[in-house]
């Protein structure tokens, strides 16, 4: 086994990613503080190509410093659009026919591993505040609350990290992890040396 070199990665330009074919996911930040966790949420959006993410409230829009610092120019790849509110976005979207989860430890959640998402439907997921979760009103007008089991004292994840494991396991269960979406031209190509 050999470490690849960065040009044996077959990443897509931003004009193929553009093209690209998106992952039925929309990521809504609901409030969040940290810049470090906007960028980080876009370069995992875009690594798993995400269809758009969603600034609200007082969650920081590009272009900023401290954003692209963590995102290092994905936040120039993903889709986004910023929204006063979450609860508006949420609106917006569930007219669109999206099903909507919020990412919240709540009475009646769903454990993650649990979804059973289908290809042919377009899903939401709302990720809130590093201190206050996601807004009531805004868990009030979805579908649905996932959580992410935990086990240790803390049951408490970063957003970022918390955004890394919902997308991943969206993508994971659509089956486009092995095989249709991700086009196998562009990853894990053995033929490039």
């Amino acid at each position: 086994m050999r470490k690849l070199k960065i040009t044996e990665l077959n990443r897509l330009t931003t004009e193929e990613f553009k093209h690209t074919e998106k992952t039925p996911l929309t990521v809504i930040l609901d409030n969040v503080r940290s810049l470090h966790n906007v960028g980080s949420v876009f370069r995992t959006s875009d690594a798993f190509l995400v269809e758009c993410v969603y600034l609200c409230g007082i969650t920081s829009t590009p272009p900023h410093a401290e954003i692209h610092k963590t995102a290092l120019g994905a936040e120039n790849t993903v889709n986004w659009k910023y929204c006063e509110d979450a609860l508006g976005a949420v609106r917006e979207l569930k007219t669109k026919g999206y099903t909507i989860f919020a990412i919240e430890q709540a009475e009646g959640s769903t454990s993650l591993e649990k979804i059973n998402p289908h290809r042919d439907q377009k899903y939401a997921v709302v990720l809130g505040n590093e201190v206050k979760g996601v807004q009531q009103a805004v868990i009030d007008e979805c579908h649905a609350c996932l959580e992410i089991p935990q086990f240790g004292t803390k049951h408490s994840l970063n957003v970022s990290v918390t955004a890394g494991i919902v997308i991943w396991e969206f993508v994971n269960k659509l089956g486009l992890s092995s095989a249709g979406l991700f086009n196998e031209k562009y990853f894990f190509s053995s033929n490039k040396k």
